[in-house]
């Protein structure tokens, strides 16, 4: 067990970093840095950003060598894209420091197949630092590993199924263009639906769950289709209205087939919500026995922030290199501070 408290650098300032802040605080985390590009947030303290109620001294920086030159920082939470293409410099930077890395990420969950350049570039230069970079959040506990927990009291396993759906406003900006919101049906074709290389987020969580089971993928396919409405919706992501007609996000599915005959039908739905509308973590397996369960209205952005936070310590017990979180130690909830959770 470790005395000293974990040390931590946030980077990416953006609404879902103001979450991961106060549970580091909670959890009783130090941090160190926090590192943003955006002329907004660069200057204020993390105490005011984040809503603390004081001022800690950590000012949010835009030169991010300079925050991890001038800190001993034991990880770095990178909260700031979803694909692993665009993330690449932000990892390096925080790992040629000899920093730890954990990000919310959606690919970075399982990159090995969809962005195999960078996962593997990181994978040597991870080892090389003798550090672990890992992806995390939602998908982590509630679509990968409790699936194959339930799925651990079955005789057989003949499908998998599972569907999740998620407000885009919640998450930014890069978010929302990843799914398309504001597009007409003409862009939303060439730049989604078309662009193999954009994965939705289930396509790589479905691709974990097959690493989790020892199942081994035979064929994965994938087919985006827009969401739209019959009546004009706001976007405070876009700031504007989405005409009647425009996208309001998109639906994902992903199928695989496996060797082993199990095959997994998982399905991704990220839209801007109307009133009435929630998220959804829904989950049906095929056997003997047949078995239904769900995660009702379930937060997504909480559990993302939570699962996060509570996934540090496994991250600093890793091997060093990229390790995705269904090979790492099973995530458990912290009563006692953070730091205590650390095994080596």
């Amino acid at each position: 067990m470790r005395n000293a408290k974990i040390r931590a650098v946030q980077y990416g300032c953006g609404k879902m970093s103001k979450v991961i802040l106060n549970y580091l605080v909670d959890h009783g985390v130090e941090i160190v840095g926090a590192i943003d590009k955006n002329p907004a947030v660069v200057g204020q303290d993390i105490g005011d950003f984040a809503d603390f109620g004081y001022k800690t001294g950590i000012i949010i920086s835009d030169k991010a060598d300079q925050v991890f030159d001038n800190c001993d920082a034991d990880i770095a939470i990178v909260t700031i894209f979803s694909y692993m293409p665009e993330m690449y410099e932000f990892y390096e930077t925080a790992i040629k420091h000899g920093v730890n890395v954990i990000s919310t990420c959606e690919e970075a969950i399982y990159p090995w197949t969809t962005s195999p350049s960078e996962t593997n570039r990181l994978d040597k230069l991870a080892k090389e630092n003798h550090v672990t970079i890992m992806g995390s959040g939602m998908q982590d506990i509630y679509w990968i590993n409790m699936p194959c927990l339930a799925m651990a009291g079955m005789n057989k396993i003949k499908k998998v199924r599972g569907v999740v759906s998620y407000n885009v406003e919640d998450y930014g900006l890069a978010l929302a263009e990843a799914h398309g919101v504001g597009y007409d049906s003409e862009r939303f074709e060439r730049d989604i639906a078309s662009a193999e290389s954009l994965p939705s987020y289930m396509w790589n969580a479905a691709e974990a769950i097959c690493s989790k089971m020892n199942w081994t993928i035979q064929s994965i396919s994938q087919k985006s289709v827009p969401y739209t409405l019959d009546e004009d919706v706001y976007s405070e992501t876009l700031g504007r209205t989405i005409p009647a007609g425009q996208v309001t996000g998109m639906s994902a599915v992903t199928k695989v087939q496996t060797h082993q005959g199990i095959d997994l039908e998982v399905e991704c739905i990220g839209k801007v919500y109307r009133q009435d509308d929630g998220d959804m973590c829904d989950w049906e397996i095929t056997g003997e026995p047949a078995l239904i369960f769900s995660v009702n209205k379930p937060d997504t952005v909480a559990l993302t922030c939570g699962t996060i936070v509570n996934r540090i310590p496994t991250v600093l017990d890793a091997p060093a290199g990229y390790i995705t979180s269904e090979k790492a130690r099973l995530i458990t909830y912290p009563s006692y501070p953070l730091h205590t959770y650390i095994e080596k």
